[in-house]
C-alpha cells in the first residue's frame, strides 16, 4: 500500500503538470499574437516529444530488452513501427479526421483530436514507467532506487507541461471555450495516475511488456510530431516554430540526461 500511495503521488504530480500546461489557455488571447504563441508551443512540444521519444522511451526500451536477454533493438524497432502504423490506421479509418472542407473548424478539431489521442496514448506507458520504478523501489528498498523513481517522475512531469499547452491552445484557436479547452488538455494526463497504480498492482506481469510498450508510445509520438506538430508550427512567416522545436529538444534532452 505504501508503494501504491507513492506511485499515486508521483503520477498525480505528472498529471498536475499537464493541467498547469493546459491552463496556459487562460493567459493567451486569440488572434495573431495567439497564433504566434501557439506556433512556439507546438514547436516546443514537438522538440520535447522527439527528445522524450529517444531518451525516455526508445533508449529505455533497448536497455530493458537487453536486460531481459532479447535482441536489444527488436522491441524498439517493432514497437516503434507498430505505434506509427496504429496511428496511421486510426487517422485513416476515422472520417472525422478527414473532412471535406479544408481549413474548417471541423478539420481543426480533428487535427487536435489526433494530438490529444496520441499524447494520451503515450501518457499510458509513461505512467506505467513511473509505477514500475516505484514498484522496484518497494522491492529493493534502496535510496538509489527511490531517487531514480523520483527523478523519473519529475522529468516526465516537466515534459508534460508543454504537452498540455499544445493541446489546449489549438483547441482555443478553433473556437472552443477556455474552460473546455483546458479540460481537454488536462484530462489527457489523467491516464498516468491510473496506469501508474495499476502497474504497481500488477508489476510482475507488466514488466515483461515494458520494452514493447515504451517503443509503441515512441512511434505514436513521432508520428504526430512529423504529421501534425512540425507542419503546424511552421505555418506563416518566420522561424518561431523552428526555434520552439530546438528549444524543446534541448531542454528535454538536458532533463532526460541529468535526471535519468
Amino acid at each position: 500500500m505504501h508503494t501504491v500511495l507513492l506511485s499515486l503521488a508521483a503520477t498525480g504530480f505528472t498529471f498536475l503538470m499537464t493541467a498547469l500546461g493546459a491552463a496556459m489557455v487562460f493567459f493567451m488571447r486569440r488572434g495573431s499574437s495567439g497564433e504566434a504563441v501557439q506556433r512556439i508551443f507546438l514547436g516546443f512540444a514537438a522538440g520535447v516529444m522527439i527528445a522524450a521519444s529517444v531518451w525516455s522511451l526508445l533508449i529505455p526500451s533497448i536497455e530493458l530488452a537487453g536486460e531481459r536477454g532479447l535482441t536489444a533493438w527488436l522491441p524498439a524497432a517493432a514497437g516503434l513501427i507498430a505505434g506509427v502504423l496504429f496511428l496511421m490506421l486510426f487517422d485513416r479509418l476515422m472520417p472525422f479526421f478527414r473532412p471535406a472542407e479544408e481549413g474548417s473548424l471541423r478539420r481543426g478539431l480533428g487535427k487536435t483530436a489526433l494530438l490529444v489521442f496520441a499524447v494520451t496514448l503515450h501518457n499510458i506507458p509513461e505512467g506505467m514507467a513511473v509505477g514500475l520504478a516505484f514498484a522496484l523501489t518497494g522491492s529493493s528498498g534502496t535510496a538509489e532506487a527511490m531517487a531514480a523513481a523520483i527523478a523519473l517522475a519529475v522529468g516526465i512531469g516537466i515534459q508534460n507541461f508543454p504537452e498540455g499547452a499544445a493541446i489546449s491552445l489549438p483547441l482555443r484557436q478553433t473556437g472552443m471555450s477556455r474552460g473546455k479547452a483546458f479540460l481537454c488538455g488536462a484530462l489527457s494526463g489523467i491516464v498516468e495516475p491510473i496506469a501508474g497504480v495499476l502497474t504497481v498492482l500488477a508489476a510482475g506481469h507488466i514488466a515483461a511488456l515494458m520494452p514493447w510498450l515504451l517503443a509503441f508510445a515512441a512511434g505514436a509520438m513521432l508520428y504526430v510530431v512529423v504529421e501534425e506538430l512540425i507542419p503546424e508550427a511552421h505555418l506563416g512567416a518566420g522561424h518561431l516554430g523552428t526555434m520552439g522545436v530546438m528549444l524543446g529538444f534541448i531542454i528535454m534532452m538536458i532533463l532526460d540526461v541529468s535526471l535519468g
